[in-house]
């Protein structure tokens, strides 16, 4: 059965005004091709949908049934054409983002909120990987644009550098390597446990890892601050993740004599052969002016 989006709009418009005359001036029509319209949409559905003895025109039961889903779908068929106005206009239809878990989550998550509030249409997906594993997914998934703290440099992408972050080397201050008396050496951390973040791309481990053999690997990093948290060992973590908790004296920063900081940048990457849209250019705007400083 087709049903005819005209025809819902007269049998509404007549409803909504209370008569055909009315009507017929409201759709900009004459009020012969209102009758014809709702008879025709009376004939196809097999059922009677205005009560026409009286003198003004009114719904029967089924006309309400019908009219009250008929609405709905009039409501869905204009979202459907100003969507396709929007993406007629450089909008695209869809957006995948995928973004290292290092990473200030706040961040991506506040730029996704802006183009919400600017009502943007495009659907946007954002994925959170790890390490390697974020540019596996952007090219196995064909994403649009990636935060990575692993770039490996392509021709065929831009790469736009994003404000460092620091990580420190942390363990709670009751572990047996804050007794030592001096910074812990590698053969030192080698008989604990250390804590990591696995690659998600599984090619390998995270290159500032000790290569020890007691590793425990964890979900994510908040994960990995409660197991500090639970002396379980020692590990790497982003300095946004931790300053309160080192500022408490809940965790410490572990001395190291290679060094208990270091630093990173993150790479802002989008592709140059599929270039960006107008939601794509915003938010690559948005997610250029961020900074990793706010703790979760």
């Amino acid at each position: 059965m087709k049903i005819d989006l005209d025809a819902l709009l007269a049998l509404e418009a007549v409803v909504r005004t209370g008569s055909v005359a009315l009507a017929a001036q409201d759709q900009h029509k004459v009020g012969s091709a209102i009758s014809y319209q709702i008879k025709k949409l009376e004939t196809q559905l097999r059922l009677p949908l205005l009560d026409r003895s009286g003198y003004r025109l009114r719904l029967t039961a089924e006309g309400e049934a019908i009219l009250h889903e008929g609405r709905r779908l009039l409501l869905q068929a204009r979202q459907l054409e100003n969507l396709a106005q929007q993406l007629s206009s450089g909008w695209e239809a869809r957006l995948l983002l995928v973004v290292d878990g290092i990473l200030p989550l706040a961040d991506s998550l506040q730029a996704l909120k802006t183009l919400t509030d600017e009502g943007v249409p495009t659907r946007i997906q954002l994925k959170i990987e790890f390490l390697r594993g974020v540019q596996y997914r952007f090219d196995k998934d064909g994403a649009d644009l990636m935060i990575t703290k692993e770039y490996s440099p392509n021709a065929q992408c831009f790469a736009q550098a994003l404000p460092e972050v620091e990580c420190i080397l942390c363990v709670a201050p009751e572990h047996p390597l804050m007794t030592l008396g001096r910074p812990a050496r590698l053969s030192d951390l080698h008989a604990h446990v250390e804590l990591s973040v696995h690659d998600s791309s599984e090619t390998g481990p995270d290159r500032h890892m000790f290569g020890g053999d007691r590793v425990f690997y964890l979900s994510g990093f908040i994960a990995k601050r409660e197991a500090l948290l639970m002396r379980m060992g020692f590990g790497w973590m982003p300095r946004y993740l931790v300053d309160k908790w080192l500022d408490r004296g809940e965790l410490a920063e572990l001395p190291y004599e290679g060094g208990s900081r270091y630093r990173f940048t993150p790479w802002l990457v989008h592709r140059l052969d599929r270039p960006l849209g107008r939601a794509g250019q915003r938010l690559a705007s948005l997610l250029a002016q961020t900074t990793p400083t706010s703790p979760p």
